[in-house]
């Protein structure tokens, strides 16, 4: 007997990818799995095999559509201002319509299992109500305040002395006061309006699921010997491609490069971030080197917006199966999806934060000895100089390597299937269970 999984997540680029990428090999095993969700999502849901629901009620998001980008985030440079849009428009202020969402969709067709995106604390809060096991799946390094752990989102390294834990300290409850203001209320307005105790910090609502899966290589990530919640399980990376990304033709008649040629993938991310000066500039510099460059848009731009030079190519979209494989190096925007497919492949990273997660994951693969970063507005000689200097230092490939062996293991053990598997209660699939 199969079980119904019901998946809630939304828009947001590489968080979609990762999700699908579970529920298509939940529902290739033969189990039912239909994703609510954003009115974008329809296509690609539909293209791994799962049934799709949209949204009635709550706010449909499109992270990839600049036009349609209700978050908007890069518009605003303050970091609290990037944090207060993202609470407003998506994690905490449309709480009690995800909490209906789901609910409207349990009475329309029930589940056995919920699989909620972390970032959608009304729909957990919907979750909870249905009394159904619930897994959160966190799309990210581990983003819950944490013991010994630096607040997450600022970018921070491991604290090291007494200054760094009293900048944990300090940062961290600063941080959770923010959250808390932002949160607290409109999470708390959805619980009390089906029933449930209001929360003391608005963090419990993710500690009330009973996993939670964070999608990364444990040791990529600095909660990994912390003092963490019983339910949070580490499961590895998610590496499939989106669907958008295919079909595709290599420029080149090898497909790859030779070690005198070395092939640098660019990819700066699948969502609008304003990225279009730093992609020109990085495209600047592959040019001063003795290397072929790949500039993958992630189809936020078109091609012909910019003018590379004769060792550069630029292209719409590519998997990242396809070219990463050939690639010494890959330019990031430290988005984890992107960040985790290179590792997988041994490729080491540098790493242009943009914002969201992405400056924790470059600091995490500096940590790792699998990279560097560099920031978004570096003039075309800094940018240089640091590719130069990745190509030259063979350390950064030995680090990639590394945690290359560690992504292998966690995709042949698939663990989040199995934990997801695992939250099946015995009773849904007797036989006559409806």
């Amino acid at each position: 007997m199969k079980a119904r999984f019901l998946f809630v997540l939304f828009e947001g680029g590489g968080n979609v990818s990762a999700q699908l990428g579970i529920a298509r090999r939940l529902a290739a095993r033969g189990h039912a799995v239909r994703v609510l969700g954003d009115g974008a999502l329809e296509p690609v849901v539909r293209a791994v095999g799962c049934e799709f629901r949209p949204f009635h009620i709550a706010p449909h998001h499109n992270f990839r559509s600049r036009a349609a980008d209700r978050v908007r985030d890069w518009s605003v440079k303050n970091p609290i201002a990037q944090l207060e849009r993202v609470a407003t428009e998506l994690m905490f202020g449309p709480s009690s319509a995800y909490a209906r969402e789901v609910l409207d969709e349990l009475e329309r067709a029930r589940a056995d299992v919920l699989v909620v995106d972390y970032l959608l604390f009304g729909a957990q809060v919907g979750a909870e109500r249905s009394a159904l096991p619930t897994a959160v799946l966190m799309h990210t390094p581990y983003a819950m305040p944490a013991p010994g752990v630096p607040p997450f989102g600022m970018g921070f390294p491991r604290a090291e002395g007494s200054l760094g834990r009293l900048r944990d300290r300090l940062l961290g409850a600063l941080q959770v006061r923010t959250f808390d203001r932002l949160g607290r209320p409109p999470v708390n307005a959805a619980r009390i309006a089906l029933g449930l105790p209001p929360l003391s910090n608005v963090f419990e609502q993710v500690s009330r699921a009973d996993r939670t899966l964070v999608l990364t290589a444990k040791s990529f990530d600095f909660a990994s010997c912390a003092a963490l919640p019983e339910q949070v399980v580490f499961v590895g990376p998610e590496l499939d491609d989106p669907e958008w990304a295919l079909p595709w033709t290599s420029p080149w008649a090898d497909g790859a490069a030779d070690a005198s040629n070395p092939l640098v993938v660019v990819a700066l991310g699948s969502t609008f971030q304003d990225q279009r000066d730093v992609t020109a500039r990085v495209i600047a510099a592959l040019g001063e080197l003795p290397v072929r460059g790949l500039v993958t848009l992630g189809d936020v731009f078109s091609p012909e917006e910019f003018t590379p030079p004769p060792n550069v190519v630029v292209v719409r979209s590519a998997p990242h199966r396809a070219v990463f494989p050939g690639a010494r190096l890959v330019v990031a925007h430290g988005g984890h999806g992107t960040v985790m497919k290179a590792l997988a492949h041994g490729v080491p990273v540098l790493c242009i934060p943009l914002g969201r997660d992405q400056r924790d994951n470059a600091v995490r693969v500096e940590a790792a000895g699998a990279g560097l970063s560099a920031k978004k507005g570096e003039g075309v000689a800094t940018l240089r100089k640091a590719l130069r200097r990745m190509l030259d230092e063979r350390r950064f490939l030995e680090g990639a390597r590394r945690l290359s062996a560690e992504i292998a293991r966690d995709v042949a053990a698939d663990r989040a299937v199995v934990e997801l598997e695992g939250l099946v209660r015995p009773e849904a699939l007797a036989p006559g269970a409806v």
